[in-house]
């Protein structure tokens, strides 16, 4: 099976030789897909909030663990905008969280969004309004406010896809299927 098309995304923030390698590969696999650049700025929204303040990043638990990245967008945005301080969430971690930092001691200063279940949740919930922190940077796929109740500000960090150069997915996608 063959892709049509292909996105390489982040290159704005990846190592310049391993988009180079990565095109290589592509283009052994499969040289007739075509290639798109993509980056994926920031959006954060009330970024203001973060300037000067004590900040818990919580980001999306499995990029953490099973995708083994040290960081996501809300220590980006935590760096970005001026951020006092990242709290360290392990002395709160309670149950299932305190659970997943000694299975991912790698982890470090920032608290992964577990919530597999109904206990990881309130573990989670739990965890975040232990934490002595002025503010709550939440870096994960979906907005954690809707699942759990935060009992401080809170900020939303994400990114969208931003596309380099020509053809674009629309493009593409419009030639396929006539739209």
């Amino acid at each position: 099976l063959r892709a049509d098309c292909i996105v390489i995304n982040k290159i704005e923030t990846a190592d310049p030789d391993d988009v180079i390698e990565l095109r290589e590969n592509i283009q052994m696999a499969n040289p007739n897909a075509i290639v798109i650049d993509g980056a994926s700025p920031l959006t954060v929204t009330d970024g203001h909030l973060i300037t000067g303040k004590r900040v818990l990043v919580v980001e999306d638990g499995p990029t953490l663990t099973h995708g083994e990245m040290q960081y996501g967008a809300g220590v980006m945005a935590a760096y970005k905008f001026g951020a006092a301080e990242l709290i360290d969430p392990r002395p709160w971690a309670t149950g299932e969280i305190a659970e997943t930092f000694e299975n991912y001691p790698e982890i470090g200063e920032l608290l992964p969004a577990m919530g597999y279940g109904d206990q990881q949740i309130k573990d989670l919930e739990t965890t975040i309004n232990s934490v002595d922190c002025d503010l709550v940077v939440i870096g994960t796929p979906i907005d954690l406010s809707r699942i759990v109740k935060i009992d401080k500000p809170t900020c939303r960090v994400g990114y969208n896809l931003q596309e380099i150069g020509a053809p674009t997915l629309k493009e593409l996608i419009a030639e396929k299927f006539g739209k």
